[in-house]
């Protein structure tokens, strides 16, 4: 295996296995929180209208600094993935010595026929 597609492969890997974990520690993890007997913030009067989404107080604090990080946390990994994926995929670039004699030997053919 080439020199690329192992940085490739590690980039995919890291890239999954960071993704995987930062949900597992912020979005699951707020919302076992949530549903489980969460201690969080939560204003009198309008925490009772909200309170029936899967758990979530919709007004906590938490909520809104969690989801946007964890969106730009998966974002970049994805775009980490998807990186290593190409470089894992894609073939080595041929060397110049062999493309020159190709082209010699076209030219060479190209003359011989004429």
């Amino acid at each position: 295996m080439a020199k690329d597609k192992i940085i490739g492969l590690i980039i995919m890997l890291l890239g999954i296995i960071i993704a995987i974990l930062y949900t597992l520690g912020s979005i699951v993890d707020l919302w076992i929180e949530a549903v489980w007997g969460g201690s969080g913030f939560k204003m009198p009067i309008i925490s009772d209208m909200t309170e029936d989404l899967w758990g979530f107080d919709l007004f906590s604090w938490r909520l809104f600094v969690v989801l946007p990080l964890w969106l730009l946390v998966v974002l970049i990994c994805i775009i980490a993935i998807w990186i290593g994926y190409s470089m894992l995929t894609t073939p080595a670039p041929v060397p110049l010595e062999e493309l020159e004699e190709e082209l010699a030997a076209e030219e060479a053919a190209e003359e011989a026929a004429k």
